[in-house]
C-alpha cells in the first residue's frame, strides 16, 4: 500500500519536470537522498548497521557511497559488515561438504558476499511505489492522466512497470504512449546515423542531435549525459 499524500508530490513533480522517463528522475532523486542517510547520522543507528551487516551494497553503491568522500561513515559499514562476512565464509569453508565433490549450491547465508544490497533493496520498495501512485493517479486526476497521456513516455523498464500494474484504459493509453515515443526516439536515432554521411551534412538535424543518449534513456534507464539518468 501507498500513502497517496506523501507519494503523489514527488511523482507530480516530476512528470511535470518531463523529459524521455520521469520516473528515472524521481529514482535518481530518491536514491541520492538514500545515500544521503547511509552516509548521515543512520549509519549510527542500530537498525541500520544491522541491515548493513545483513545486506551490504552492490558494487555501484559501494562505489557511490565511497565517492561522496564520507569515508569514516563508509569504513564503519564496511567493517561490521566485513567482520560477519569472515564469520560466515569461516563457517562455511570449515564445515565438512555433503553430496559430494560438487554439492548443490547452499541458500545464501547471512554475511556472505551476496546478490543484495541495503540501498537497492530501499530504493526499489520505494520504487514500486511510486510506480503504483502513477497508476492511482491516473485513473483518480485528470489533470495527471492529461499530462501523463501527453508525455514523452518511459524508459522500457519503468514502462513495464506501469503496464504490469495497470489494467483497462490505461493499460490501452500506455501501451500506445510508450510503443508512439520509442517508434520516436528510433526514427530520430535512425537520422543522427545517417547524418554521418557526407551526403547529409548540410541537412537539418532536426530533434536527432542528442538522439543517443535519450535512446540509452529509453532501453536502460539512464542517461550518459547526466540529465534525467
Amino acid at each position: 500500500m501507498f500513502n497517496q499524500r506523501i507519494d503523489t508530490a514527488p511523482v507530480l513533480e516530476a512528470f511535470a519536470a518531463g523529459g524521455e522517463c520521469p520516473l528515472c528522475a524521481l529514482r535518481d532523486q530518491t536514491e541520492a537522498g538514500y545515500l544521503d542517510q547511509f552516509l548521515g547520522g543512520s549509519v549510527m543507528e542500530p537498525a541500520m548497521r544491522v541491515l548493513v551487516n545483513e545486506k551490504g551494497f552492490c558494487a555501484r553503491h559501494f562505489s557511490r557511497l565511497y565517492a561522496a568522500n564520507n569515508h569514516l561513515g563508509v569504513a564503519l559499514m564496511a567493517h561490521t559488515h566485513l567482520k560477519d562476512t569472515i564469520t560466515a565464509l569461516e563457517k562455511r569453508w570449515t564445515q565438512p561438504r555433503k553430496g559430494g565433490l560438487f554439492p548443490t549450491r547452499r541458500r545464501q547465508e547471512p554475511g556472505l558476499p551476496a546478490k543484495t544490497c541495503a540501498l537497492c533493496d530501499r530504493l526499489d520498495a520505494t520504487m514500486d511505489r511510486y510506480v503504483k501512485t502513477t497508476v492511482w493517479l491516473w485513473k483518480n486526476d485528470a489533470r495527471f492522466r492529461e499530462r501523463f497521456n501527453g508525455s514523452l513516455g518511459l524508459c522500457v523498464a519503468h514502462a513495464e512497470a506501469v503496464i504490469a500494474a495497470s489494467d483497462g484504459a490505461m493499460r490501452e493509453a500506455m501501451v500506445k504512449l510508450e510503443l508512439d515515443n520509442l517508434r520516436r526516439v528510433e526514427k530520430e536515432l535512425e537520422w543522427f546515423t545517417l547524418k554521418f554521411d557526407y551526403r547529409n551534412h548540410d541537412k537539418p538535424w532536426g530533434e536527432s542531435k542528442d538522439a543517443l543518449p535519450r535512446a540509452i534513456q529509453k532501453l536502460a534507464g539512464v542517461n550518459p549525459q547526466g540529465k534525467g539518468d
